[in-house]
């Protein structure tokens, strides 16, 4: 079997990486050539092939996609990056998908391709945050990122490939604990549904020779032991990282309906793929250990950190401004 990993040195495809190469398969690694990805090559080069190039760029995707069997397409611009530059990230993740899908139809057999969606394409579900994979997406106006994986979906669905979307949920990784701000753009009452980046990377290596996900639409979550409102979440996190929560206005958090997340039914991904493996408490106990010195130093200057927090809430911003005299 020969595999294609976009984006493979991102977060997901790093995960789905280290799976892969537990199966006995030929692995191409397609990627942007930058410092980071070069040093985590060295590696990889030895056990898998690498191939540098950009998916904007047409000839680059026909050659990473010569004789593959199947094409796993993880790359992709993510928020807030996406936010800040959508003509960019449309010209990755519109564009990018454009070209895969035409140097795979080009291809003399017919080739399989597996895309990683998202939980943003359903827009906000405050009220309603059981999500079903057949509910109609309904993006948040101001959402380019899920607008762009709607656009990809579409596209995919309407070519002659055999393939499988997956809209991933609320993705939780070690490698990725690093506070930002957009924590403060999701109302604390929001319903998340976490998965471990490992276990992603586990559905999607076994969707890889599955035989029942073609043609499908599956949600890729933690099961009902990963779902959490958002405010119980954060209030777990910042005290395991010595931050605190509670002394945290609600004024920071964002108040309004326009975000996205919520319960995702995993039945059938669960019983096709059978990934999930991680719980909340195995994620919050492995954050732990991984702070627990970091987690020394903060607590030492724990009002200095929650002014440092704060500052990058725009919300409180305007709060304090508004209340100012």
């Amino acid at each position: 079997m020969k595999v294609l990993l976009t984006g493979a040195f991102g977060n997901v495809g790093l995960s789905t990486l280290n799976e892969l190469l537990k199966k006995n398969y030929n692995i191409r690694i397609f990627d942007i050539k930058t410092k980071r990805n070069k040093r985590l090559a060295t590696k990889y080069k030895k056990i898998a092939e690498i191939f540098w190039g950009d998916l904007r760029n047409y000839k680059d995707v026909e050659k990473a996609v010569s004789d593959m069997d199947v094409v796993v397409h993880v790359a992709a611009i993510i928020p807030p990056l996406a936010d800040k530059k959508p003509k960019f990230a449309e010209s990755v993740n519109v564009g990018g998908t454009v070209n895969i899908i035409k140097a795979m139809e080009s291809q003399p057999n017919k080739r399989k391709l597996i895309f990683t969606s998202s939980v943003a394409v359903y827009g906000d579900r405050l009220e309603n945050p059981l999500i079903k994979p057949n509910d109609t997406p309904n993006p948040n106006d101001d959402d380019e990122y899920a607008k762009q994986k709607i656009m990809c979906e579409e596209l995919i669905k309407n070519s002659s490939l055999d393939w499988a979307i997956f809209r991933l949920t609320y993705i939780v990784s070690l490698n990725k604990l690093q506070i930002d701000p957009l924590m403060f753009e999701m109302p604390l009452d929001t319903c998340i549904e976490i998965c471990d980046t490992k276990d992603v990377g586990l559905a999607l290596t076994n969707a890889v020779e599955s035989k029942e996900i073609w043609g499908q639409i599956l949600h890729i979550a933690g099961g009902e032991r990963c779902q959490i409102s958002y405010r119980e979440y954060l209030k777990e996190m910042l005290d395991i990282f010595g931050i605190g929560f509670d002394e945290l206005p609600e004024e920071a958090f964002r108040r309004d309906r326009g975000f996205h997340c919520g319960f995702m039914t995993t039945d059938k991904s669960q019983a096709l793929l059978n990934y999930q493996r991680y719980n909340l408490d195995d994620y919050f106990n492995a954050v732990r250990k991984k702070v627990a010195i970091s987690r020394f130093f903060t607590m030492m200057f724990k009002p200095i950190a929650q002014k440092y927090l704060l500052n990058k809430s725009h919300y409180y911003k305007e709060y304090l401004n508004e209340k100012a005299p």
